[in-house]
């Protein structure tokens, strides 16, 4: 690491120029090749995507995903008057001669009386696509808009809803990154004191990899199925750590200035160090992320893709760019002031001082107390995680302005909030009796408490399967609705098949994010033991320890349970949304624990790695210096380890403290988005942060490592030997006649 730093400071002009040409061809190629975003939810094994199967296999006319045209007469009219009924006849033409619509079943139709409400204010028009959500672009969409709103008048309001009309209202992010930035250049000069280039070199740098990024994540969208909702992550998780990785390692190059170190030798030292954290954090939050492959989850790969490649290049940035940048800046990466104060009284003390050492020293004194308080904390935090209900949020979440929760509300009004998720019951038929016992199921499934409506059976061209809509009296989001389903396929259709030859499969939208919670839900724990692992291993490998990685792995599943729990109590149970202001609740959305463990393990993975590599190296230093005060302590062992744990605490915590603050204000700036799973995430992911500084890494973590003592630093020497030894662990010399001995921490 130490190398590749100097080799970039000393070469600065080569390796800006190159990130720059980068930045030039990546993104000239994304603004000329554009995005095809889509989002493929495939499910093998579960009965929806059954359903999906056979309706494409048989009936491709109904298998293509539909949306919905919302029509509520105002100002006294209804839905059969003359002038509405011109209006929206005219409209629906336009609608259905846009090319990729396969039908549109108007409620003026002969069989359109189901579509229009009992009081006659209030009606929908189904638009059937001939191809899957994940096929229909921007363009489809805003045509089906304006084809639609043509019947918007002084007696009609128009809305839409539906998969691809959702995914078209989600974007924007310019708000809540503008926000983000800015609170964090406010941070950055206060840590830095007033040092202004300093402060814009780690948002300059996670800027620079964050534009490549998108542009690279746009790309690929040709290659393989992306979500848009991926790009928008990536940008929420890029920012915060990269803006993180800029800190620690400014932060100590600019503390080795101070101590008396050649720029290029402060460069190497903070590489070195600081570097270290970076290049084992980026890993793990990488790994960890691409690790979702092995969930078989198709829905996840893009997103987990597009957010290693913003991690991965903000942690290539940071190692390379980064160091280049600083060579420019020479003297400047300190203040006037600190430059002034430099000249004047030459090295200063960079050592622990001030507040940040008495609070360690008083965590110290009273260590037990204080890891008891932190545990009790983290405990109580995580115990909403017990409840948590995944699902996925129906369109009365969307902020109300967007047409889809228009849509949702006139819909709710008229007809009940279940029409905003009708089931769909397609059944696979081999005789005549498969026929009448498919109908007779229909009917029974009608009598069933929460079912509002089902209706009549549609036959396939080929003639083997049927298809009927089942709408639930509840809300697609509704606990209610995920039970019906479930009483559907283990009760009603089971008896209905029964010596029948008959095959019902539950598909539609609803079914198909219920199935997703569930299998989300059921390969968590395994994905959760291979993270853990994989971070125990890495810890392992960097700190020479067994006590470390394991207390650390147990305090980062407190930290994740924690960050879990908030979000439930939070988006689910609604403790303390209006003061967020959020005016909803609901599930919290499936892949949201998946996604928030892979990156909150790396990012509990940077803070432990920075801290305790500060202890480390006090260890170290107190074993070659041969510290007094020995007796104070009763004994080499403890005095070390007391000395190490406290000193390297009070050196990290003011870094840690700002970095966590950045992570915070970057992450809670999401939550003015208007977008609830971005909502969501920056929530989880700014308290996860938040408790991991304030509660893990100043309390817990250094407690603990009094209590434990110098079996903290402990390893078998078998294991020794057997683990590899990465070579940034080794101190580097300083070059011949600086008059710098070894390269020690400051």
């Amino acid at each position: 690491m130490a190398r590749l730093a100097r080799w970039c400071f000393e070469h600065r002009r080569r390796v800006v120029a190159a990130w720059l040409l980068t930045l030039v061809v990546v993104v000239g190629a994304g603004v000329a090749a554009g995005s095809s975003f889509n989002t493929n939810l495939s499910l093998p094994n579960t009965d929806s995507q059954d359903a999906v199967t056979l309706l494409a296999t048989n009936f491709p006319a109904a298998s293509g995903e539909g949306d919905q045209v919302v029509i509520q007469a105002t100002h006294g009219s209804t839905i059969r008057s003359a002038p509405v009924r011109a209006a929206v006849t005219v409209a629906l033409a336009k609608v259905a001669a846009i090319p990729g619509v396969e039908s549109v079943a108007s409620p003026y139709a002969r069989d359109g009386a189901a579509q229009v409400s009992r009081s006659g204010t209030i009606a929908f028009a189904r638009v059937a696509w001939d191809k899957q959500t994940a096929q229909i672009t921007a363009a489809d969409v805003k045509s089906l808009t304006t084809a639609a709103e043509t019947a918007a008048g002084a007696n009609v309001r128009i809305s839409l809803s539906g998969p691809s009309i959702t995914n078209s209202e989600r974007t924007g992010l310019g708000k809540s990154v503008g926000v983000g930035v800015i609170a964090a250049l406010i941070i950055l000069l206060i840590v830095f004191g007033g040092a202004l280039l300093s402060a814009l070199m780690p948002l300059a740098t996670a800027l620079v990899a964050l534009a490549i990024g998108v542009s690279l994540i746009g790309l690929l969208s040709h290659a393989f199925d992306i979500s848009s909702v991926s790009t928008q992550l990536a940008v929420l998780i890029g920012l915060g750590v990269g803006v993180d990785y800029g800190l620690f390692i400014i932060s100590r190059h600019r503390s080795a200035i101070k101590s008396g170190l050649p720029y290029s030798d402060a460069v190497a030292e903070a590489a070195r160090t600081s570097g270290r954290t970076v290049l084992f954090a980026g890993l793990t939050v990488c790994i960890a992320l691409l690790g979702q492959f092995a969930l078989g989850v198709s829905f996840l790969y893009g997103v987990s893709v597009a957010a290693a490649i913003a991690v991965g290049l903000t942690m290539a940035t940071s190692l390379t760019f980064l160091p280049a940048m600083l060579g420019f800046l020479g003297p400047r990466v300190l203040s006037r002031r600190e430059r002034a104060a430099l000249s004047a009284h030459g090295r200063t003390n960079t050592g622990a001082t001030g507040f940040w050492l008495r609070w360690a020293q008083v965590g110290e004194a009273r260590k037990i107390l204080v890891a008891l308080a932190a545990l009790a904390t983290l405990i109580v935090l995580a115990l909403p995680v017990f409840s948590l209900r995944l699902g996925s949020a129906d369109a009365s979440t969307d902020p109300p302005s967007w047409t889809t929760h228009q849509a949702y509300a006139a819909l709710a009004q008229g007809f009940g909030p279940g029409f905003n998720g009708p089931l769909e019951l397609a059944a696979q038929v081999r005789s005549p009796a498969g026929v009448r016992a498919f109908d007779q199921l229909l009917v029974a499934a009608a009598r069933v408490p929460g079912v509002a409506s089902v209706t009549p059976a549609v036959t396939s061209p080929n003639g083997k399967v049927l298809l009927a809509a089942l709408y639930p009296t509840t809300s697609p989001q509704a606990q209610q609705t995920a039970d019906l389903v479930s009483n559907l396929r283990q009760d009603l259709i089971p008896r209905a098949e029964q010596g029948t030859g008959l095959v019902v499969h539950v598909g539609g939208v609803t079914a198909t994010n219920i199935d997703f919670a569930h299998v989300l839900t059921d390969k968590l724990p395994l994905f959760i033991a291979v993270v853990v692992l994989l971070a125990f291993v890495l810890l392992l490998i960097v700190f020479r320890s067994l006590l470390i990685p394991l207390v650390a792995s147990i305090m980062n599943l407190l930290s994740v349970g924690a960050a879990l729990g908030a979000v439930n109590a939070v988006f689910n149970w609604g403790w303390g949304a209006s003061v967020l202001g959020l005016s909803w609740t609901g599930p919290v959305e499936s892949f949201l624990p998946v996604i928030m463990f892979s990156v909150l393990f790396g990012l509990s993975m940077d803070y432990e790695v920075f801290t305790v590599s500060r202890m480390q190296e006090e260890w170290h230093d107190l074993h070659y210096t041969g510290a007094g005060g020995v007796a104070a302590y009763g004994g080499p062992g403890p005095m070390r380890n007391h000395l190490a744990v406290a000193i390297g605490q009070a050196k990290s915590s003011r870094i840690i403290a700002a970095a966590a603050g950045i992570m915070v204000v970057v992450f809670g700036s999401f939550l003015i988005s208007d977008h609830r799973i971005l909502e969501e995430f920056g929530f989880g992911l700014g308290f996860a942060v938040l408790v991991d500084a304030l509660v893990i890494r100043s309390l817990l973590l250094p407690a603990l490592m009094h209590l434990i003592g110098p079996a903290n630093w402990a390893l078998p020497g078998w294991l020794h030997r057997l683990l590899p030894r990465p070579s940034a662990d080794a101190p580097e010399e300083a070059p011949a006649g600086d008059g710098v001995g070894p390269v020690r921490a400051q």
